[in-house]
Parts: structure tokens; C-alpha cells; sequence
């Protein structure tokens, strides 16, 4: 699949068939992620690989989202602020979540070119997470994923247009400047 293949046909699953989902698969996307940029070549992430039922029941508990019950696999991205902060002060903490989404969209892309269908959860119960999982104080959830192969009819969900999104030179601008300036006006 090209990439603009896998950027059209990514979307957010969130109901899935009870078919295993190929555990190789789900180290291939997540050593994916890790080949992505990292601020002073620091990787601070790590990733949970959840499999087993009764866990999954009891994150799609503390999710408030039943359908991640559906899920046949899930994985738990968590970042470890302390070595970018040591780095670069204050900033570290921004660089750590950049570097986390940044992983995250990754991991959903090699997801969808491996024809596995995913979420980006991000809504949950910090804490009682990480007491079930066992996530040291000091480590953050930055987001979990279920996965598994989507079972339905697939519904295109409507996205904002380029020319909704941009601006130019600064905030209010919604054209872009042209680079002609007016001309003189015409004299005899």
C-alpha cells in the first residue's frame, strides 16, 4: 500500500471482529515507531502489549468505552518525562508529548498498511490504569490503542478542508498574500 493509500484508508475502528490479531504484526508497528525522530535522540517511550481478556475488560472499565471490550489486543503508550527534562528544562515535557504523538500516528499508519484496524484512545482513568498495570507514579498513559479488524460497514468520517485549516503569516490570514503589489495607477 503507497502512503497516501494508508493516509486515506486510516480512520478510528472502534468495532472489531474476534479474530487474533498477528503478535509479529503488532511488534512490527510499534518497531516502527521507534525509527521516528526524537528529541536529542532520546526515546522516553514505552509500550505495553495488553492480550489477555480480563485486562482488557477491566482498561475498556476505567476507558468508560465498552466497545474497547471488542478489542483483541491493546497497546499502552507511556512516556518517561524525566531524561528530556533533565535536557532541556520545562520543554522537555513538550518535546515528550510531541515525540508521542508523533509514535502514536506512526503506529496507526503501520497498522493500517498491515490491514489492522486501531483507535487512538485518549480518554481514561489515569491512575486506576496504572495501578492495573502495574505503570510506575512517575510515568505518564499517553495513549492507548485497541486493535483488532473491523467488523461493519466502514463509515467515512468527514475531516476539515486544507482550506479550513491553514493560514498564512499569521493567525488571521486565510488567503495567501499575493506577490504582486498594486500596481501604480496609471499616469500621462
Amino acid at each position: 500500500m503507497k502512503f497516501d493509500e494508508i493516509i486515506e484508508n486510516r480512520h478510528s475502528s472502534r468495532s472489531f471482529k474476534d479474530k487474533k490479531v498477528n503478535f509479529e504484526h503488532i511488534l512490527e508497528a510499534i518497531d516502527a515507531s521507534l525509527k521516528g525522530p526524537f528529541a536529542g535522540n532520546l526515546n522516553n517511550l514505552k509500550f505495553l502489549i495488553i492480550e489477555e481478556e480480563k485486562t482488557i475488560r477491566e482498561i475498556a472499565k476505567f476507558s468508560h468505552q465498552e466497545w474497547i471490550n471488542e478489542a483483541q489486543a491493546i497497546i499502552v503508550v507511556c512516556s518517561n518525562d524525566i531524561h528530556l527534562e533533565n535536557q532541556y528544562g520545562e520543554r522537555g515535557r513538550i518535546y515528550s508529548r510531541q515525540q508521542a504523538g508523533a509514535a502514536i500516528v506512526t503506529i496507526l499508519f503501520k497498522l493500517t498498511e498491515l490491514g489492522i484496524n486501531s483507535c487512538w484512545v485518549g480518554a481514561y482513568q489515569d491512575e486506576l490504569i496504572k495501578q492495573l498495570l502495574d505503570i510506575p507514579s512517575h510515568i505518564q498513559i499517553e495513549a492507548i490503542i485497541p486493535l483488532g479488524y473491523e467488523k461493519g460497514i466502514v463509515k467515512k468520517p468527514r475531516k476539515i478542508s486544507l482550506e479550513n485549516a491553514i493560514r498564512w503569516e499569521n493567525f488571521e490570514t486565510t488567503k495567501r498574500p499575493t506577490i504582486f503589489k498594486e500596481p501604480p495607477l496609471y499616469r500621462e
